[in-house]
């Protein structure tokens, strides 16, 4: 007998349905085609030992199986689930009249339980676009894949749960997420709120530009000033997400199986990797391609600490992405693309002591190793950043204040308020939605000059020895400050104030 069941392969963060064809026949043994890697093939080991000890048995027939489409590489141990069911149909001891109509996936483990998946979400999003009643999974991966309305979510802690649901002797319940409600969650009380830090009022300003901006910014400034402290609250003052954001990110993190017990991801993600990371861990990849850290700070806060200890070539492979805001992994079979639109912020110490010019520092860095410190750092590289900022040490005046500063909510709502202005301007784009995403063509459009402004950014090129891509980003972040105030057009006190925010092109930096 030929029955065909529905299981899912995921590829970059788009699912592919796969068709698994069981036939039994007369004779005797076990084949499985349609290039399955190792883990599929040893799949009969695991579903042997589960169906026995739930009193159901392989058949001692000949069982042919094929996963179709036969060119597509099909990987990992979460097909177990649909090949058994499979199996068990074609042998008619699960009935099958609706096991077509459901995608099933889910690892086994020997004793029949199901193991939890990666990619849950875009597996049942794949499912209600092709027309499927719903989706069996693994109890596990309930919650992320019924974010997705209008399909038929089931979750199972067993494979005799699945057989029995099938059979029609133990109905399943669909789970229901009211999305809304989780999204709306309070953002009020953030773990790390900006009214914890003392003084650094000028850096509090950046950081509310380069949030209401989408800027990326680096934080240049000696141990103990507070860069870090300063980089883990900014996403409290981001926007909330909106539930296209939401899910794009959440799917990201399915993917890459970073999602345990919950379901849609309200909070802007916060990734901080170790400066010995490799290249491969920061933009994905691998022999089975995986998002790297970049991927995974979609829509939120990329924070690489002490950036000069990154080693270069880790670094040079961001340079693509942070323009095009996606990162394409291409190997000789396939081509895969991750959406990478992420805030950099970077902090770095001015020498390799911590400390420059400082004549009261335990350790002092002579010029030229400051140099050679900060060479680590390529011009290109820098040339993305748009905001460029020294962060000094906090007087003991400020840091014994009882006062508290204000509060993540209070600059949120002023981010908001600007985000939501940029929105409006760059309604008619679908790929832009704040000032940090403005092509060149489009930065003459919306950050035009008048004549004083113009005149006091040419001097200020001239001075600096500026680049054309360094002029673009003045010209963005003017517009920003503009948003925030808010103003329809850029003054010159707004374009005087973003040359500030381009310190490593001052005099006595990298000159």
């Amino acid at each position: 007998m030929l029955v065909k069941v529905f299981g899912s392969a995921v590829f970059g963060v788009t699912a592919t349905t796969i068709a698994v064809e069981v036939n039994i026949d007369k004779g005797i043994g076990y084949h499985l085609v349609g290039l399955p890697d190792s883990a599929i093939k040893e799949s009969s080991y695991r579903i042997a030992a589960a169906l026995k000890n739930n009193n159901y048995n392989l058949p001692g027939k000949k069982i042919t199986i094929n996963m179709a489409p036969a060119d597509l590489r099909k990987e990992g141990a979460a097909y177990d689930a649909t090949i058994a069911i499979g199996i068990l149909a074609a042998s008619g001891q699960v009935k099958s009249m609706k096991v077509a109509d459901y995608v099933i996936m889910g690892e086994l483990s020997l004793d029949g339980g199901l193991q939890p998946i990666k990619g849950a979400l875009s597996m049942a999003i794949m499912a209600k676009e092709e027309g499927f009643k719903g989706v069996v999974l693994p109890v596990q991966n309930v919650k992320e894949a019924a974010v997705v309305d209008g399909i038929e979510v089931y979750g199972a802690e067993n494979i005799l749960q699945v057989i029995d649901f099938f059979d029609g002797k133990e109905s399943l319940e669909p789970t229901v997420i009211d999305c809304q409600q989780e999204f709306n969650q309070t953002l009020d009380f953030p773990e790390f709120d900006f009214s914890d830090v003392k003084g650094q009022e000028s850096i509090k300003r950046c950081m509310e530009i380069a949030a209401a901006g989408g800027h990326n910014i680096i934080l240049i400034g000696p141990p103990g000033s507070g860069k870090t402290m300063l980089a883990k609250r900014l996403p409290s003052i981001l926007p909330p997400m909106s539930m296209h954001e939401a899910l794009e990110t959440t799917k990201i993190h399915s993917v890459a199986g970073k999602i345990k017990e919950s379901g849609l991801l309200t909070k802007r993600p916060f990734r901080s990797p170790h400066h010995t990371a490799s290249s491969v861990s920061l933009v994905g990849g691998g022999s089975y391609p995986q998002p790297g850290e970049i991927s995974l700070a979609h829509n939120g806060v990329l924070f690489l600490d002490e950036l000069p200890e990154f080693k270069r070539e880790v670094l040079e492979v961001m340079r693509q992405p942070l323009e095009d805001r996606e990162v394409t992994i291409s190997r000789a079979k396939f081509t895969i693309t991750y959406p990478s639109s992420f805030m950099l912020v970077a902090s770095m110490n001015p020498s390799p002591g911590g400390y420059f010019n400082d004549p009261n520092a335990a350790v002092s860095s002579s010029p030229l190793e400051m140099q050679r410190y900060l060479s680590k750092i390529s011009g290109p590289l820098l040339d993305r950043i748009d905001i460029h900022i020294e962060v000094t040490p906090v007087p003991f005046e400020k840091l014994s204040e009882s006062r508290k500063g204000e509060s993540s909510k209070e600059i949120r709502n002023r981010v908001t308020k600007a985000r939501e202005i940029q929105s409006k301007r760059f309604e008619s784009f679908s790929n832009i939605h704040y000032n940090a995403q403005l092509s060149s063509k489009l930065i003459r459009e919306y950050c035009q000059l008048d004549e004083v402004s113009l005149g006091l950014l040419k001097t200020a090129m001239d001075r600096l020895n500026l680049s054309a891509r360094a002029y673009d980003r003045i010209l963005k972040v003017s517009r920003t400050i503009a948003d925030l105030e808010p103003s329809v057009n850029i003054a010159s006190h707004h374009v005087a104030e973003a040359i500030q925010y381009r310190s490593l092109d001052r005099e006595g930096w990298l000159k």
